[in-house]
């Protein structure tokens, strides 16, 4: 994560806070993110020097007017005029991980072998929010790899109990 792109989230943040308007500027800023993952050119094109600036604030503009508060709008202008929007995904990402802490959210990315059954998401889920004492949002990710077993990512902390994880410590012991 850049520098760059937490100040950006930061400011993003304080503006949403101050207008009491976080939860929304949560939901735009991850509409803005999905559809930039769908449409990876839109960034290179908003970035391009090839385009004059007003060219390129007036595509945010007619891309993002309608759809999201003209707050974000402004605030992805001048990420652009300050030649800082390459960075808008880092900071849609820390935006987020701001928002869901204040919220006393996270995101849990939970990656399995076997698809698990509805109750043993339900516990899983349950587990996750007694360890971090927050809400959990969980994300479920098929990963062959594993072999069996789950793999969890949350909070900048990995929680490994896949088979493939347990392989490479016994083969970690072995090559000591």
């Amino acid at each position: 994560m850049t520098g760059i792109a937490k100040e950006y989230a930061q400011a993003l943040y304080m503006l949403s806070a101050e207008n009491d308007k976080t939860d929304e500027f949560l939901q735009h800023i991850s509409l803005i993110g999905d559809i930039i993952r769908e449409n990876p050119d839109y960034l290179k094109l908003v970035d391009s020097p090839a385009l004059l600036l007003s060219e390129r604030l007036s595509l945010i503009e007619s891309a993002f007017c309608n759809a999201v508060n003209e707050h974000i709008v402004s605030f992805l202008q001048l990420m652009c005029e300050n030649g800082h929007i390459k960075f808008l995904p880092e900071c849609i990402d820390e935006f987020s991980i701001l928002a869901r802490t204040a919220q006393n959210c996270t995101q849990a990315m939970v990656y399995y072998a076997q698809p698990l059954s509805d109750s043993q998401k339900a516990a899983l889920n349950q587990k996750l929010e007694k360890l971090t004492k927050k809400s959990v949002e969980a994300f479920y990710i098929e990963d062959k790899s594993l072999i069996g077993g789950v793999k969890i990512d949350i909070d900048g902390k990995t929680l490994d109990g896949s088979i493939s994880g347990r392989l490479n410590k016994i083969k970690g012991v072995i090559n000591k």
